[in-house]
């Protein structure tokens, strides 16, 4: 468990020096005199400065201490109770009296027997009252307007046809340099060093590893486990249930009608709340000077606009009057409209002035039956009890033995029953401990060296 902070990286020693001797020291053998180059690096050094420092800081120059006044503790009264009675009576006790109030009695419409032996050959209401008529269909009421197109032929031109002067283009000449590869005069020479240097060598065979054939062990298998060793099934008895049976809470007196909520939370009278009144608003007395210093002290110059420049337009200028007429004016004509009036269908279905009968083919035709549950097949989860005690002996509980912890010495800055010899060159301390061993030829005790790493 112990951890050694310093780290080491070889078998501890009693003290001795390392030895310095490694292969890089033997092979390779120290030059002439040639010493290292000189770092031009400037030392970082601490410069002390020379004067004499004042213990004098802003914050001592500048704060005051001032004498701290504790605060007046104010003494809390005691309370004192009012004498005399309380008197608990209430308006509502007063003016609401108990009335006794008699439960509400179904009202149930009476058993009617309907018989089937009849044919039933009327007719219901609905076809009666709802009958069909013929309704002819409205021809649609909207105006059509064919589209005719002009029969004279367009023949004015446009301002990107009059402005519009095609001309040649002239390409600009490249000087980029011809991508082309230019060829060598000598001949190709093919030899590599691959080819001068590499030598052929026969390959050796390839080793085939052989197949071990699968040996069968004779001995059969022992399939028993502790498990099935120990563990025999014997019924335990069944955990008794410590929940409370459910026994519902019935009485056979007669309800009042008076609720707890009715009987003890009675309504008060609000006050509602007051209404503050606004100040009313009172200007200051004397006449305001609404001149500023900025008003006062500005001094307002003329500026003359910034004019616009604008590049000179190089298009052509005509005298020419502008023909501001289009296919679009000409063609398509504003046409007088007016809104059409809201087209409303006339009821054709008179409504019903009789007495609506609120009697249905389910209420007169519908016989209630009584529904007979299914019986349930679920046999019942009985378990059979034993008499015979639970083992609950494990190999654990009965193999098992309790041992002791023991901390390990090195966690002591000076380990009882040790005596200190020494350091060594990685920090690890040294003690001696003293158990008396007996031996058979001389009674005096062996002491016995034991090193505790710390």
């Amino acid at each position: 468990r112990h951890r050694c902070p310093h780290k080491p990286t070889r078998i501890y020693d009693n003290g001795q020096q390392p030895c310095l001797t490694t292969e890089y020291v033997e092979k390779y053998p120290k030059y002439s005199n040639i010493s290292p180059p000189r770092s031009l690096k400037p030392k970082q050094e601490y410069q002390v400065h020379r004067g004499k420092m004042e213990g004098i800081t802003t914050f001592k120059s500048d704060y005051l201490p001032y004498d701290i006044v504790k605060r007046p503790f104010r003494v809390q009264e005691e309370h004192k109770p009012k004498t005399g009675e309380i008197e608990l009576g209430t308006t509502y006790q007063k003016d609401y009296n108990a009335h006794k109030i008699q439960p509400v009695t179904l009202v149930r419409p009476l058993e009617r027997k309907h018989t089937t032996g009849g044919k039933l050959d009327t007719i219901p209401t609905y076809q009666d009252d709802y009958r069909s008529w013929e309704v002819q269909r409205r021809e649609p009421s909207k105006v059509e307007n064919i589209y005719h197109p002009p029969t004279e032929k367009f023949g004015n031109s446009t301002t990107f046809q009059d402005d519009f002067v095609p001309r040649e283009l002239n390409p600009r000449q490249s000087f980029k340099p011809p991508c082309v590869a230019k060829l060598s005069d000598v001949p190709f020479d093919n030899t590599t060093s691959h080819r001068t240097c590499y030598i052929a060598h026969q390959l050796e065979p390839k080793f085939v590893r052989a197949k071990e054939e699968y040996k069968r062990s004779n001995q059969p298998f022992e399939d028993l486990t502790t498990h099935r060793n120990d563990f025999k099934g014997l019924p335990g008895e069944l955990t008794k249930s410590c929940k409370p049976e459910k026994a519902k809470v019935r009485s056979n007196a007669h309800f009042n009608g008076v609720t707890e909520f009715q009987d003890r939370f009675q309504p008060w009278l609000v006050s509602l709340p007051e209404v503050r009144k606004t100040k009313e608003y009172v200007p200051p007395p004397g006449n305001i000077d609404f001149n500023s210093t900025s008003h006062l002290d500005y001094v307002k110059h003329e500026i003359s606009p910034a004019v616009p420049i604008r590049p000179v337009s190089n298009g052509r200028r005509t005298n020419a009057p502008f023909q501001g007429n289009t296919t679009t004016k000409e063609d398509f004509k504003a046409w007088g409209s007016c809104r059409q009036e809201i087209t409303k269908k006339q009821q054709e279905i008179p409504k019903p002035a009789g007495k609506f009968y609120d009697l249905t083919t389910f209420k007169s035709h519908f016989i209630p039956h009584q529904i007979i549950p299914a019986q349930s097949f679920k046999p019942v989860p009985a378990i059979a009890p034993n008499s015979a005690p639970f083992q609950d002996e494990t190999m654990y509980r009965t193999e098992y033995t309790p041992k002791k912890q023991e901390t390990c010495p090195a966690n002591y800055p000076s380990p009882p029953g040790y005596v200190y010899v020494n350091t060594d060159s990685h920090g690890h301390k040294f003690f001696r401990q003293l158990t008396p061993e007996f031996s058979k030829s001389n009674s005096n005790p062996i002491p016995k060296e034991v090193a505790v790493l710390s």
